[in-house]
């Protein structure tokens, strides 16, 4: 199977990426640079040699100095960003199905360090997977990658080092010495890695327990300026719960009120508010919507994780029930990573669920949280039998994800 969208020229040579039996490639046919660099198996074809080139990080690099449209750039000045988190390297094609012909940036490669320590890859892989999905779909309008809740000097080199165009600079563990002690440690990361660069700049305050006021928000945002630092989008905490996996808890209308009141220090201060643990949040969507005037960043992650279990759910139903298995008994463990409110008496015993009933769990919020936060014990024993599902029924998961990302979007 060809990817016709993928068909490229350079210099006098022809690129393409294809799929046969269940794997990808690039194949490369002509000569010249683009035909020389990658790495791959040459293919005597009696109308000349053929090469195919697995889809390494290596020659992902190749491909990115190669078509510059593979390459992630800046975001300024786009209003309405989307962080499209894919923690398996799967979702980016169905994502860029879905907003190629929408008002909005896609930031495809995003993870925090907590999510490569439990998926277990590196940002070279996070960038590499966008990038074969961007040459794959031939997007040629531009995307973003995001070295997502950086804590020290050394994440944030080793994103910048591997390529990614924005730093989420997370500055919770500093809150505690007070606020003045957040914008010393953002201003000082600032000027050592940011400052001259084309890089987009978040800071975030989000992941603690207390509610960031307007006051606070406009102490840190004015002390910032004053040292010239440009954010492009801050992260406050908001009132109320944005849990992983499910809707917004809390009152709604003291949401509303103080949301409006943070937009406008944002638009005052001339950046974006960026909403994290976005996934799922219908109830506020159309307040954080039209109190921006979507102008904003969203950041979605784990919702493309459980659109794959939806999907195994129902191909796979055998293997779902491992997965679900396993992720109750390792809930305990994930818990440490991520805050959720989720009660296990109230998910349906899986032995009394027919295997078409399997899918009815993604729907049922405790079940959501559960499968959420469990994805490293999930993938440290199921990986190889989840990717060649997931490979094999790639339409269905691509079609999931166009559902679930659109309905974010308003559809």
């Amino acid at each position: 199977m060809i990817f016709l969208n993928s068909l490229a020229r350079h210099g006098d040579a022809t690129l393409f990426m294809a799929k046969e039996d269940g794997v990808k490639s690039l194949y490369v046919y002509g000569s010249g640079e683009a035909y020389d660099a990658p790495d791959g198996e040459v293919i005597a074809l009696p109308g000349g040699n053929v090469k195919r080139c697995p889809l390494t990080n290596q020659n992902a690099r190749v491909l990115r100095g190669l078509f510059p449209f593979t390459r992630p750039v800046s975001h300024k000045g786009r209003a309405f960003t989307l962080g499209l988190g894919d923690r398996l390297g799967l979702a980016s094609a169905g994502h860029i199905r879905l907003i190629r012909d929408r008002d909005v940036f896609p930031v495809l490669a995003q993870q925090s360090i907590r999510e490569l320590n439990l998926t277990g890859r590196t940002y070279d892989d996070v960038l590499s997977a966008a990038v074969w999905a961007v040459f794959q779909e031939g997007y040629r309008k531009g995307y973003s990658a995001d070295g997502d809740h950086l804590k020290t000097r050394e994440e944030v080199k080793m994103a910048l080092d591997c390529g990614f165009t924005m730093i989420t600079l997370d500055c919770s563990e500093h809150i505690p010495n007070g606020l003045a002690a957040v914008v010393r440690f953002a201003v000082d990361i600032y000027n050592e890695f940011i400052r001259g660069k084309d890089i987009d700049f978040e800071l975030s305050v989000d992941e603690t327990h207390v509610t960031t006021s307007p006051e606070d928000h406009y102490f840190v945002a004015r002390e910032l300026k004053k040292a010239g630092v440009e954010l492009v989008s801050l992260a406050p905490r908001f009132c109320g719960e944005f849990q992983k996996g499910i809707d917004y808890r809390g009152d709604v209308r003291e949401f509303e009120k103080e949301f409006a009141v943070h937009a406008g220090i944002a638009k005052e201060m001339g950046y974006k508010l960026s909403i994290h643990s976005g996934s799922d949040k219908y109830a506020v969507f159309p307040i954080i919507y039209r109190e921006t005037g979507r102008n904003v960043h969203i950041k979605t992650a784990g919702t493309n994780w459980l659109e794959a279990l939806r999907v195994l759910a129902r191909v796979t139903p055998g293997l779902f029930r491992k997965i679900h298995t396993l992720a109750l008994e390792s809930l305990p463990e994930a818990k440490k990573y991520y805050h959720i409110t989720e009660d296990v008496s109230r998910i349906p015993a899986l032995d009394t669920l027919s295997d078409a009933e399997l899918p009815a769990l993604l729907e049922q919020d405790d079940a959501r949280q559960a499968l959420h936060v469990t994805y490293g014990q999930v993938l440290a024993a199921y990986k190889a039998p989840i990717y060649a599902a997931l490979g094999q029924y790639e339409d269905e998961y691509r079609a999931a994800l166009g559902l679930n990302i659109g309905r974010h979007l308003g559809d």
